[in-house]
């Protein structure tokens, strides 16, 4: 199986010029489905950390990458929205975003905030023992007990290192979304009221934003919490983030 990839014909969120070159690397197996961009890009096209794959075999090998504060030392791992790859050594630590447009941007963040990553909660389901399991939009687990009251479409925010909740946020009228695909990814606002469409048809969220409301299928948004918007740490709230791509 090839290790390359068209540009051409990469999904719209990856942070790839389209034109320079007629192939990238191909993202490996791993979380976030064909959405996830490959850790290479991000440390080579992105963050301009390495010039080649052979150099960043050689940074992971370190392990000075962390993605969700584990160490990865496979190039090709895939990294998706809501992910954090940070930097210890170098106390930088990111936040996987997407911006305008849909395409995945590192907006720095301050270590505190890199201990826990956000999650949307996709399905449930009860598991053996009672317990319930919340399958997450990147695809993975977390089993909470039989009393909890998480619903799909809520976001939790997950501890790197425990895999513990420490927030949650329903999802309703009133919650602060981002929008994640579409053609108004990445602004953030408050659900300002959901249409029920019946039948197999999605629902119709309307998203008021300082400058607009918007509408925008259900699946498209996110719950987050304020902290998410990029006001969290110094060097978001001057407005900062690392990308790279074309306007197509």
């Amino acid at each position: 199986m090839s290790n390359h990839q068209k540009r051409l014909s990469v999904p719209k969120s990856w942070p790839v010029e389209r034109k320079t070159d007629t192939f990238t690397v191909k993202a490996g197996a791993g979380p976030h489905g064909e959405d996830g961009v490959p850790l290479l890009i991000l440390l080579r096209d992105v963050l301009e950390y390495v010039d080649s794959r052979k150099e960043a075999r050689y940074a992971l090998s370190e392990d000075g990458v962390l993605v969700n504060g584990v160490a990865v030392n496979d190039e090709e791992r895939p990294i998706g929205m809501f992910d954090i790859v940070a930097f210890p050594a170098r106390e930088e630590y990111f936040r996987v975003f997407p911006d305008e447009g849909g395409r995945l941007s590192l907006t720095p963040i301050d270590e505190d905030a890199a201990a826990s990553r956000l999650g949307k909660v996709e399905a449930k389901r009860k598991v053996p023992g009672g317990d319930t399991q919340l399958s997450l939009h990147d695809g993975t687990n977390v089993v909470v007990d039989e009393e909890s009251e998480y619903n799909t479409k809520d976001s939790i925010v997950v501890d790197n290192e425990d895999k513990e909740i420490v927030a949650h946020f329903p999802y309703e009228e009133g919650a602060l979304v981002t929008a994640v695909r579409g053609n108004h990814a990445g602004k953030v606002g408050t659900i300002d009221g959901i249409d029920v469409t019946l039948g197999s048809g999605s629902n119709v969220v309307h998203v008021e934003t300082d400058e607009e409301t918007f509408e925008t299928v259900e699946e498209y948004v996110v719950v987050i919490d304020e902290n998410f918007t990029g006001d969290d740490s110094s060097s978001e709230a001057n407005g900062e983030t690392v990308s790279t791509g074309d306007d197509e």
